[in-house]
């Protein structure tokens, strides 16, 4: 094993595989501070991208731009109050603040040192877990992989908002996204379903406009509907003033710090649960932190806890993703989802492989994601006076040049019209999904899942019968996909009483 970890680094550092990572963390600093433009949404358009190259290299490829994203979406949330990343959400609260007054270098120094400690708590809980994981997973064979799934499609839909609408919303984008999966010829018998009698539909729909349409066409939609520039007015303050107060902080609460990316982890392990839930956490936690009511009144007008809290988790829940991801092949997140997808393409499958014979390629995803946050941290904290330049691109110039990586990218997935066609159709659907308030994460797992699902579901009938519904994890399994399904109706009734108590 620690052979493997040390040609996972050589693996990385490889000419090739390295240029790739830093063209990768290239795209990343710019969607991250970007607002409007998410890393889910980059993920996507890059997938096409990937196709003539080794594992090693499109995973540092993919990795190094999904973890800047990450990192440098605070930037703009500090500087003007404005997600870069809708991950970043929770450090407007009193990074935002902390600008107003001045104080926008020790915000952005405590922010990206924060991420950076956060990282590599992150890649580290994820090195060490796989000798842990390893014999685990060995033990699960097809029916304990087809339950892991559905849990995983569960807890994402659980999460989908607040209120028992809104979970019903979630189940049914999961259950949407399956019936979508199961387009085209069945896997065993051959058969054809829901073609409509094109021929393009054979072989069901294409990941890759289907997830491009679904992500980036709306967030298109969204930044030419508002018309404006990027940013609002540049700030007076010299932001280089005050960074080293902002490192000294993240060590002067060096173990909130921990803390918070023990929370981010997690949360990251959890599938379905992404980062937005481990910043909020992370942010809850901070506040709790807090001596007295006196220090708790402080959060939300500009304490550095507020900061540091959400900045580690951001990054060290990207670890936490990917253990579900590599070890069970259920995504812990929706750029996890699409992770999924490169692992597909690559012709990789998640689970005991990737911690047998892929062993090293796993090992690479640590150092990518340790290697891309140390370099992007020192770059970051180097040019933050020009990279607040960027966030005043007006959106009329940003809009044809993502449109073409849409369409470039979707039609290179099969070289077909209909291809584009189906990214147009499904960014369409998007865009009314996210309109009118439906969640769509569980989708694209339910899609991506959806083929993996059957395939297990398959061997399990034909292996066990249905004698593999009594295995002791199925039942377990079976248990937990019930609880995190019916727990929000339940909380939900049982707020009620209380809410007309008040009344």
């Amino acid at each position: 094993m620690f052979d493997a970890l040390i040609e996972g680094l050589f693996l990385v550092l490889q000419w090739k595989a390295f240029s790739l990572m830093m063209v990768g963390m290239g795209l990343g600093f710019v969607v991250g501070l970007l607002p409007g433009i998410g890393g889910a949404a980059t993920l996507a358009l890059m997938l096409p991208f990937i196709f003539k190259m080794a594992p090693v290299e499109a995973f540092a490829f993919l990795l190094g731009m999904h973890s800047v994203a990450a990192t440098t979406g605070d930037i703009t949330s500090i500087l003007f109050g404005v997600p870069g990343e809708g991950l970043s959400a929770a450090l407007v609260v009193d990074g935002h603040p902390m600008a107003k007054r001045g104080e926008a270098g020790r915000a952005l120094g405590a922010a990206l040192m924060s991420s950076l400690v956060g990282a590599l708590i992150g890649a580290a809980t994820l090195a060490i877990s796989i000798p842990i994981v390893r014999p685990l997973v060995l033990t699960f064979g097809s029916p304990e992989l087809f339950m892991l799934s559905v849990v995983g499609i569960a807890c994402i839909t659980s999460l989908s908002g607040l209120g028992a609408r809104s979970q019903i919303r979630g189940f049914a984008m999961g259950l949407f996204g399956l019936l979508l999966s199961a387009i085209g010829q069945e896997r065993q018998s051959g058969s054809l379903r829901f073609d409509m009698g094109m021929m393009y539909l054979w072989d069901g729909l294409d990941l890759i406009p289907v997830i491009v349409g679904i992500f980036a066409i709306p967030e298109i939609v969204d930044l030419a509907v508002r018309g404006t520039a990027i940013a609002g007015e540049r700030p007076k303050e010299d932001l280089q003033r005050g960074v080293l107060e902002g490192i000294k902080d993240t060590f002067r609460h060096f173990w909130l710090v921990v803390r918070c990316s023990a929370v981010g982890v997690f949360v990251g392990i959890m599938p379905g649960a992404g980062g937005g839930v481990a910043q909020w956490m992370a942010y809850a936690h901070a506040v709790q932190s807090a001596k007295d009511a006196k220090e708790r009144e402080g959060f939300g007008k500009g304490d550095i806890r507020g900061v540091l809290g959400p900045g580690a988790a951001n990054n060290s829940k990207e670890g936490g993703d990917l253990i579900p991801t590599i070890a069970f092949g259920v995504p812990g997140s929706a750029p996890m989802a699409i992770l999924l997808g490169a692992f597909m393409i690559m012709g990789l499958i998640p689970g005991p492989d990737m911690l047998t014979k892929h062993l090293a390629v796993t090992y690479s995803m640590v150092w990518t994601l340790v290697i891309a946050n140390i370099i992007t941290v020192i770059l970051s904290l180097a040019v933050l006076n020009q990279l607040a330049k960027v966030t005043y691109i007006r959106g009329g110039l940003i809009i044809p040049f993502v449109l073409f990586l849409v369409f470039v990218g979707s039609y290179t997935a099969n070289g077909q019209i209909a291809d584009l066609m189906v990214t147009f159709f499904f960014g369409l659907l998007g865009y009314f999904m996210v309109l009118f308030g439906w969640p769509r994460p569980p989708l694209v797992l339910g899609f991506v899942l959806g083929k993996l699902i059957e395939t297990y579901l398959f061997i399990s009938v034909s292996r066990y019968g249905f004698s593999w519904l009594t295995h002791p994890i199925v039942i377990v399994l079976i248990v937990l996909t019930g609880f995190v399904i019916a727990y929000p109706f339940i909380q939900e009734r049982r707020q009620r009483p209380g809410r007309s108590a008040d009344a």
